[in-house]
């Protein structure tokens, strides 16, 4: 009897030794085959060092006196991170990155209680930007009215008001910049 009980309990040990294995051999191959990949593919255009990008300063149609330009140096910036190799060069570009900051604008999101002031203000980027393969001259991508939106609190001080709304552009900024390198990274 004492034989039996071991025998059975050896089994179980082992089944779930088994099932154990089973489910990381499972695991690996579900994971391995969802296509999922933390960076650019080595083959990948975008990944290429030849490849030359012209991402000049933006038009500015907005009351943030350098938006055009900030925005793209961000973007530029984002381009590296995401992991384009390239240049940006204006002479021999494969492709142009034109774009224009329509306007910033603000929207009260809370007002103080016994004021009539905005406690919190929503400032809101809209962007125009396109895509063109210089040699050809045709359009890759290009879109209208692209926005992105960063909250900032104001105050009695214009100089603290003034440094928030500045935080607030460029964190819409950097936003607006992940959305269009990792858009562009699609097209290209």
């Amino acid at each position: 009897m004492a034989r039996f009980m071991n025998t059975v309990a050896f089994d179980r040990r082992w089944n779930r030794s088994i099932a154990a294995i089973l489910l990381g051999a499972i695991s690996a191959v579900a994971l391995a085959g969802c296509g999922y990949q933390l960076r650019t593919a080595a083959g990948s255009r975008y990944s290429d060092g030849s490849l030359r990008m012209d991402v000049s300063p933006f038009g500015n149609a907005s009351t943030v006196p350098d938006a055009g330009s900030y925005l793209a140096a961000r973007l530029r910036e984002e381009m590296r991170r995401g992991g384009y190799r390239g240049g940006f060069d204006r002479q021999g570009a494969d492709f142009l990155v034109e774009g224009k900051v329509q306007e910033t604008r603000e929207s009260v999101i809370s007002h103080s209680v016994d004021s009539r002031f905005g406690l919190e203000y929503r400032l809101t980027v809209v962007l125009d930007i396109r895509v063109v393969e210089a040699a050809k001259g045709r359009v890759v991508w290009k879109e209208a009215g692209i926005t992105e939106t960063a909250p900032f609190y104001s105050g009695p001080d214009p100089q603290y008001t003034e440094a928030n709304r500045r935080s607030a552009f460029e964190e819409a900024a950097r936003r607006l910049a992940i959305r269009l390198a990792q858009t562009i990274r699609v097209v290209v």
